[in-house]
């Protein structure tokens, strides 16, 4: 009688379920732009002498109680002088106040990859804890400064702020691929483009993919092409993963680029933010 009951559970749906994820909003920030950027810097074969201006973006976010940034842009100086080309310049704690968030209100930061422009915020958030991959925090606080290490486009400071927020305990490690950061966002590991890089699905109706660096441009999708910042051998499995966010999406347009600014031109925008959904 009790194996017939839990049958009858199961087949009704009886049993544990699982409460719905909230209904999310996401809006696009762009804090910079940077200009004359190569298109073969970003699109695998993309001809040599093509430029565009690109987007310097970090994306809000919010439901469930949640002010979550995935991505915190950069603030330290050292950057300017490495980009000169980077124009129209907000801050970040400033940025996201155009989208109706204090710095202070912000809960969660997640981290797609350790690149400058993407890490170095995170200490201008004052109460956020930051998510990021557990072997990319392992990698870039520990083997990456070692004799053989590659930490290219990697701040000190910003791996510092690191593993201070670890040791404030405001850090938590999200180990491997398809990973349930809250109710209705998940985390996806993607292809090195940096030592373990990751983009997230939103759910909702309709679920939209934030790729961050994993895929560049639109251009990225509509050509099959991978960007151009990863190696030889990881192209194909960073083709693979782009495939994998147009499923996890449902469309290619639901599917946003790290640094297209078509984004806030196919969404509505004022000013520098983009209602995504």
């Amino acid at each position: 009688m009790h194996a017939t009951r839990l049958l009858l559970a199961v087949i009704f749906g009886l049993f544990s379920v699982s409460p719905s994820s909230p209904e999310y909003s996401i809006q696009a920030i762009r804090y910079a732009s940077a200009v004359n950027e190569p298109v073969s810097a970003l699109v695998m074969g993309a001809p040599k002498d093509e430029k565009i201006e690109i987007a310097m973006v970090f994306w809000l976010i919010r439901g469930g109680g949640h002010d979550v940034l995935f991505d915190s842009g950069f603030h330290r100086e050292v950057w300017f002088k490495y980009f000169p080309n980077t124009a129209e310049y907000m801050r970040p704690d400033e940025a996201v106040k155009l989208a109706g968030v204090q710095p202070e209100d912000v809960t969660d930061i997640i981290i797609s990859h350790a690149h400058w422009d993407h890490l170095g915020g995170i200490d201008l958030f004052p109460k956020a804890t930051v998510w990021i991959q557990k072997q990319e925090f392992a990698y870039y606080t520990g083997e990456a400064w070692q004799t053989g290490g590659k930490h290219g486009g990697i701040d000190p400071e910003d791996v510092q702020a690191l593993v201070r927020l670890n040791t404030e305990g405001r850090l938590r490690l999200v180990d491997g691929d398809d990973v349930e950061i809250f109710p209705g966002i998940r985390a996806y590991a993607g292809a090195r483009h940096t030592f373990a890089s990751q983009y997230i699905r939103v759910d909702g109706n309709p679920p939209f993919v934030l790729a961050s660096d994993n895929c560049y441009l639109y251009r990225n999708l509509a050509e099959h092409k991978a960007s151009a910042t990863f190696s030889e051998a990881d192209q194909p499995a960073n083709i693979k993963n782009q495939e994998r966010m147009v499923q996890l999406a449902g469309s290619a347009d639901r599917v946003i680029p790290g640094h297209d600014a078509l984004q806030f031109q196919r969404f509505p925008t004022v000013g520098r933010v983009a209602k995504i959904k």
